[in-house]
């Protein structure tokens, strides 16, 4: 099976779910590819995506409490906004989850190059603000920094011994 890191996907898609029982992690992973089986055609079947690398591992965090699981799905895509917001619009059709009813929402859909693009801005001005905390020397440092190295490379001798 394909996997898709999450340096190559674009979207990540975050979703929670509740469920009326107490169910595990490959219950609520066999629901999403049973469910959505079939619904979206072949360009947009998750097993095929999953496959090919263009949809990643989907990830399943529950947690059980009096009876009930909750918890979160996270599935990182490659595919475009539209099929990706497509994709995402399908999981709230689980209502089922072994014998358990269950509710999906998605909470919202994550663009990765947007939360890239804000931690470049904010380290780009990081460093330009350590460049101009340190200062550049001006140029009349320069010159004399120059000038002194000069004065200590020239040696001059004395007398018939040539003492430094």
């Amino acid at each position: 099976m394909g996997k898709i890191s999450p340096v190559s996907s674009k979207y990540i898609v975050n979703s929670t779910i509740e469920i009326d029982g107490i169910v595990d992690r490959p219950d609520v992973i066999g629901a999403i590819f049973g469910q959505t089986e079939g619904l979206l055609g072949e360009e947009l079947e998750l097993r095929e995506l999953q496959r090919s690398g263009r949809i990643g591992r989907i990830e399943v965090n529950l947690d059980a409490r009096g009876g009930k699981s909750s918890g979160q799905i996270i599935i990182p895509s490659s595919l475009d906004k539209a099929e990706t917001a497509v994709i995402a619009a399908a999981l709230e059709i689980i209502q089922r989850i072994g014998p358990c009813n269950a509710k999906v929402r998605v909470t919202n859909i994550e663009d990765v190059r947007i939360s890239k693009r804000q931690f470049v801005l904010e380290r780009a001005k990081e460093l330009l603000r350590n460049m101009m905390d340190s200062g550049s020397p001006d140029s009349q440092e320069l010159t004399e920094e120059v000038i002194n190295s000069v004065r200590v490379q020239e040696v001059v001798e004395y007398g018939r011994d040539r003492l430094p």
